[in-house]
């Protein structure tokens, strides 16, 4: 069952503007470079999340689809 990606990258974006945001404010940047700021990294790490969701999916499909096709073949070799 694959992981769904939108929902995974959408939190993780939300997260990083966040702290991005405080983070910038905490070291005394005007409130709109940390909006600038905040946004391209939340952007950045919403494609990230995204991609590494999708290598996980197809690692996790890749063990299933082998998991399968060797029960199949050790059943076959029994009988």
């Amino acid at each position: 069952m694959p992981i769904h990606v939108r929902p995974i990258a959408t939190n993780a974006a939300v997260i990083s503007f966040f702290a991005l945001s405080f983070a910038g404010l905490s070291i005394g940047l005007t409130p709109f470079t940390c909006c600038k700021r905040a946004f391209i990294g939340a952007a950045v790490v919403y494609v990230v999340t995204g991609v590494v969701v999708n290598i996980v999916n197809a690692i996790l499909t890749s063990a299933i689809i082998d998991s399968h096709t060797n029960k199949r073949k050790e059943t076959h070799h029994v009988g």
